[in-house]
């Protein structure tokens, strides 16, 4: 029987799998410009997202209009995911 922290461990890597899903989506949705963001269904993704990605837009300018700041919201999110999932072997 796994241990309680192991179980919360475990949660919190699959909701940022989730998430990270979710931002994966995001992205390939901002490559189409013509998109109607005020759809219930954009617009949540991208109230989702965005306060995420802002922090690292905020760090990281656009280099000749392409935002490089998703590339590292999503490598510090595996790196949080592989944090989390060496961590199970110490409990």
């Amino acid at each position: 029987m796994a241990s309680l922290p192991a179980e919360l461990i475990a949660i919190l890597i699959q909701t940022v799998n989730i998430y990270l899903f979710i931002l994966l989506v995001r992205v390939l949705l901002s490559w189409f410009p013509n998109l109607d963001w005020s759809n219930p269904v954009l617009s949540s993704v991208s109230a989702i997202t965005d306060p995420y990605l802002n922090a690292f837009r905020g760090l990281i300018p656009p280099l000749g209009g392409l935002d490089l700041s998703a590339i590292v919201a999503f490598l510090a999110l595996q790196l949080l995911t592989k944090l989390m999932e060496s961590s199970l072997n110490y409990l």
